[in-house]
């Protein structure tokens, strides 16, 4: 299994990148989301990986961070969800906004990805109501972000790809700015849920409650959104 891939960017399609790593060439496709943040050709790059093997076919899928690789397998898991479906989704609305979907029922904007229909769009939030917490609870361990390294390298291969593996986020640059939100939000989101689960709430429970919360102040501490979870789970009446 290939589980991550750290190399210098050879080229850029539509739907897929090829990596050169250490004179060998990997295709590697990923979501639009994706692809939009990945740096310029002949850059260095790091994507962690999911590989699919197939009786005619190995295709390997490629992610920012380990959160997003874990929502892409558990995508998968649902029937209908293809690799290109799992992406769409992903590419539409970011693990971080898979999880709110999914957590708040929203099949609307699940259904939003290209390619999905309302039964498939319904058939994930059932499906995964009860799975996207305990993934949720892992947000904080998982969501950093592979990128690119900034500024002038003259080095040869191997140092490239060392560079790449030492720097899970580079300084600079939007898109690694906006995978450390990004990653800062789900550690504040697993937090959350953690706290709630320790007061007694059920999962399925504490997560939807998190899940607004967060998209109603995305800058909200960890104590923040527990008093706002607590106020949406407050009995009504």
């Amino acid at each position: 299994m290939i589980g991550k891939i750290s190399g210098r960017l050879e080229y850029r399609s539509t739907d897929h990148v090829l990596i050169d790593v250490r004179g060998v060439g990997y295709m590697v496709y990923c979501s639009d989301r994706t692809l939009a943040a990945l740096p310029s050709v002949g850059e260095p790059v790091a994507l962690y990986t999911d590989l699919l093997v197939r009786e005619d076919l190995l295709q390997l899928f490629g992610f920012p961070s380990l959160f997003e690789k874990e929502w892409h397998r558990l995508l998968m898991s649902v029937q209908g969800i293809g690799a290109k479906a799992s992406l769409a989704i992903l590419g539409a609305l970011g693990a971080d906004g898979v999880s709110r979907a999914v957590s708040l029922g929203d099949v609307a904007a699940i259904k939003a990805a290209k390619g999905v229909g309302p039964k498939t769009a319904q058939r994930v939030v059932i499906e995964l109501k009860d799975k996207a917490p305990e993934l949720m609870a892992l947000g904080g361990s998982l969501g950093e972000t592979l990128t690119s390294v900034s500024g002038e390298d003259d080095a040869g291969a191997d140092d490239v790809i060392e560079d790449v593996a030492r720097a899970p986020i580079a300084s600079g640059g939007a898109s690694a700015a906006s995978g450390a939100a990004a990653a800062a939000s789900m550690s504040v989101q697993a937090d959350a849920l953690s706290a709630l689960g320790n007061l007694g709430y059920g999962p399925a429970d504490a997560a939807g409650a998190v899940a607004q919360a967060a998209g109603e102040d995305p800058e909200a501490d960890t104590s923040g959104l527990i008093r706002a979870a607590l106020k949406l789970l407050a009995p009504k009446g």
